[in-house]
């Protein structure tokens, strides 16, 4: 069952109502939910159920037609990215986006952006010419801070171990396709964020990849992230969810505890439709 609206300080992201048409199809529908900290909520559902859609409206990367979105009980409904990011909120992509050209170090660099001091005071144009000043003169501090953003950067790369480390400083174009949702991931975590968005992660991943990315997760949530996961393996989301909510045509159509999500019969129809309801249980798993 979701959390109520407004009723926990422990409640970080709280979606209300929230709706996004386009040309008149609409992808999500009145979808409301809630996510407490240090959770781990899981979004499932069929292909093109909203999923996408709905983490670019909790991003930035679109807006709402209707409803409220709160993070931390400040109402963000229609911040721009950075905003979000200014805020905590990291995400990676369903289809996995790098720096082609930057090394796998830069790459995750690039996610300490939105914690430097001159972007958190979000001055327009000062930005830019200060941080070439800072790149042409390096002062001493300057220096201190980007020898410390690299030892965190490093860091979060070995907990990728050999996916990542010996090839820190190759260009991310020379990668594998789950390597490179691992650098984006591993430049999700350089933001420190406060919920971390995840979209698919284990796409493109075999069997013994996808249970390496469920250690790194559950060792995330044993460490208090919280995450928002889309992911269509329903073996790895039953395993990390705390909860699990379900979309069907842009609508919201079950949530609640993974077991019983498991087994609601609307969940089993959106997913394999009326004739094949009485499949068991392995079979539902394999299919979704």
């Amino acid at each position: 069952m979701d959390h109520p609206a407004g009723t926990s300080p422990d409640i970080l992201f709280d979606v209300r109502r929230v709706t996004r048409r386009f040309d008149g199809v609409t992808a999500v529908a009145d979808v409301s939910f809630s996510v407490a900290r240090g959770e781990c909520v899981s979004v499932i559902g069929p292909n093109g159920a909203g999923k996408s859609t709905l983490f670019n409206l909790l991003s930035g990367a679109d807006v709402p037609d209707e409803g409220v979105i709160r993070f931390d009980g400040e109402d963000v409904t229609g911040f721009a990215p950075e905003r979000f990011a200014a805020r905590g909120v990291a995400r990676t992509f369903q289809h996995g986006r790098v720096f082609g050209n930057l090394s796998v170090l830069d790459n995750v660099l690039i996610g300490a952006h939105a914690r430097l001091e001159l972007a958190r005071r979000g001055l327009p144009g000062v930005g830019a010419v200060a941080e070439l000043l800072r790149a042409l003169f390096a002062p001493p501090g300057v220096r201190r801070e980007q020898e410390r953003l690299d030892g965190e950067a490093r860091a979060i790369l070995a907990r990728f171990g050999s996916r990542l480390m010996p090839r820190i400083d190759s260009p991310a174009h020379s990668l594998s396709y789950a390597n490179r949702r691992r650098v984006e991931i591993a430049r999700a975590l350089m933001l420190q964020p406060r919920i971390l968005l995840l979209d698919e992660p284990t796409a493109g991943m075999n069997e013994s990849e996808t249970a390496e990315m469920l250690a790194l997760l559950l060792e995330l949530k044993g460490e208090g992230t919280t995450i928002l996961l889309i992911e269509h393996k329903l073996e790895l989301v039953m395993t990390l969810s705390d909860r699990v909510i379900v979309l069907d045509d842009g609508r919201k159509i079950a949530s609640g505890a993974p077991d019983a999500v498991r087994n609601d019969p609307a969940v089993i129809e959106a997913y394999l439709g009326h004739r094949q309801v009485g499949r068991d249980a392995s079979q539902r798993a394999a299919v979704a």
